[in-house]
């Protein structure tokens, strides 16, 4: 029995095999000078919407966060376990990052169980509802809509989760005087996984626009 799965192995294998041998020099300066990135992505744990591949980033290029439905809390100093704040804390005030961008995703699992309120919990903890109530009033709106189909739901949800992990972003203080400053800008983008369209999230507006490519 292999410590690893096998296809993790063999995808170490390729990767010391091809990628690691032209990236070589890039490591080891990451290893001896430290991380120095300049983006922070607040990303879905969703297997296919990882923003390395999207971006086509290069190690130490990106600092990135992901948890279920790329949400990010309110400000709360209250004394508990914040792994999401305390990656902000991080990548704000120890690596200077100057680019946050919050990044959702098409069909969304995350978005679903928020929009479905009849869905039984997966376990007795149900801590992918109570993290998912982060926008809950967002989700009692947009559920309630009898104008929109179940696919277009799901999409509105997807993309005013991120403005709403955006307004947190701005209850951290560390975030908002970085802002207000110029020394810290805020985005929104959401990726649709079937034709791999990035929409991105004007900042005036808050519409999702296609950038120009």
């Amino acid at each position: 029995m292999p410590h690893l799965p096998e296809h993790l192995l063999t995808g170490y294998r390729n990767f010391m095999s091809g990628r690691y041998p032209t990236e070589s020099g890039r490591y080891r300066s990451l290893a001896r000078e430290g991380q120095a990135p300049e983006t922070m992505i607040v990303a879905c744990c969703d297997s296919r919407s990882a923003p390395e591949a999207i971006f086509d980033a290069g190690p130490g290029e990106l600092f990135v966060l992901r948890n279920v439905g790329n949400l990010v809390p309110p400000y709360e100093p209250d004394g508990e376990y914040h792994s999401t704040s305390a990656a902000l804390e991080f990548a704000v005030q120890s690596l200077k990052v100057k680019n946050i961008v919050v990044m959702g995703h098409g069909r969304c699992g995350g978005i679903r169980a928020a929009l479905d309120t009849n869905s039984a919990p997966l376990s007795p903890g149900d801590f992918i509802g109570k993290w998912m109530s982060l926008i809950a009033p967002a989700a009692e709106t947009v559920a309630a809509s009898t104008m929109m189909t179940a696919t277009e739901r799901q999409t509105a949800l997807e993309r005013i989760s991120i403005r709403y992990s955006i307004a947190n972003l701005r209850t951290f203080p560390c975030v908002s005087i970085l802002e207000g400053k110029g020394r810290l800008s805020l985005h929104g983008a959401w990726f649709d996984i079937s034709t791999g369209e990035l929409w991105v999230m004007n900042k005036e507006t808050g519409d999702f626009e296609r950038p120009e490519l």
